[in-house]
């Protein structure tokens, strides 16, 4: 996996304009801009046109007219750059960015099939790119969490500010239950495992939108701002 840049937006936006003036054609131009500036502060969607412009999968000119969700698990995307002629596989997450191939060429890496619960006719000639869902950027979509990218219903990745506590209902990592039910005052790394065992015990709260920053309701699972 390639990481993913490091520079501020504003810089990754400055290189993709760049190479945008090498790979997209010229009537594509304004286009190719309007969707930079629709993803202009997410870093997933930057980090797939930075990979697409710098290195055109094709070896000839195109312009990534949109961005679409072939799937989604716990923080992971598998992102489809849809262009004027092909769609391409992105797997894009905090960790990096990794090209995956043309969608209708038929071929993902089984364990990412296995992964996101997909099939090789998820990938095969005869589907076609508007099957998939719009891609929207992280920091507006409400089903994802904020904080660790969790989609609704899914776990919280174990210390993620959003996650509320199933003992108290109010913020785990702000609560003193995890100390009380450990017994402990400062949590040392190997209370880590100790605490994901008590909270499976319990059941975790999985992710929903009204935990996000912003939103509360009157009873347990307010997130205090």
């Amino acid at each position: 996996m390639i990481p993913l840049p490091t520079d501020d937006l504003r810089e990754q936006r400055h290189r993709i304009r760049r190479a945008m003036r090498y790979g997209a054609p010229p009537e594509r131009m304004a286009e190719a801009e309007d969707l930079l500036q629709r993803f202009r502060d997410d870093r997933f969607g930057l980090a797939v046109l930075l990979e697409f412009y710098s290195f055109l999968p094709e070896a000839r000119e195109d312009w990534v007219r949109e961005i679409r969700t072939m799937a989604r698990r716990q923080g992971i995307f598998l992102l489809l750059a849809v262009t004027g002629q092909a769609a391409y596989m992105y797997l894009v997450s905090g960790e990096g960015i990794e090209f995956e191939g043309r969608l209708g060429d038929g071929y993902l890496d089984p364990q990412l099939l296995e992964y996101f619960g997909l099939t090789g006719k998820d990938v095969g000639p005869e589907v076609e790119p508007d099957r998939f869902p719009s891609y929207r950027p992280v920091q507006v979509d409400q089903d994802l969490c904020p904080a660790c990218l969790a989609a609704t219903g899914e776990l919280h990745e174990l210390g993620c500010p959003v996650e509320v506590c199933p003992w108290c209902g109010g913020q785990l990592i702000g609560c003193s239950c995890r100390h009380d039910r450990l017994g402990v005052e400062v949590l040392e790394s190997g209370d880590l495992d100790r605490l994901a065992t008590l909270l499976k015990e319990k059941g975790r709260i999985a992710y929903a939108p009204e935990q996000r920053p912003g939103f509360a309701d009157e009873g347990p699972g307010v997130v205090v701002e």
